[in-house]
């Protein structure tokens, strides 16, 4: 099945050297493209603002420190499959509560 993508437009913005390399320095441990890397940064900080200002109570925010390793290689993965972190986790945590209560999950 042949993907569809978006079309892109681009965003250009000067920052400081310091902020730039910081950017470019993680964005090449992580193993993406540079136009990969902003494209789920943004999105992440765009879903954590959400999130933030949602008047839905019924959200909890679960955080946790992993190697860092472990964190660049689910990044990969991550933009491999063109997921969130957040829809990632959440799954993984639906699929683990089906497997043990079936008729709740």
């Amino acid at each position: 099945m042949e993907e569809i993508k978006e079309k892109t437009k681009n965003l250009c913005a000067h920052i400081p050297v310091t902020l730039h390399d910081r950017v470019r320095e993680a964005q090449q441990r992580s193993g993406m493209t540079l136009n990969e890397y902003m494209t789920r940064l943004i999105t992440e900080y765009y879903e954590r603002t959400e999130a933030i200002t949602m008047k839905d109570t019924n959200t909890r925010t679960l955080a946790l420190q992993i190697p860092a390793d472990l964190f660049d290689a689910l990044d990969r993965y991550l933009a491999e499959h063109k997921l969130t972190k957040k829809e990632f986790i959440t799954g993984l945590i639906r699929s683990a509560l089906a497997e043990e209560t079936p008729d709740e999950a």
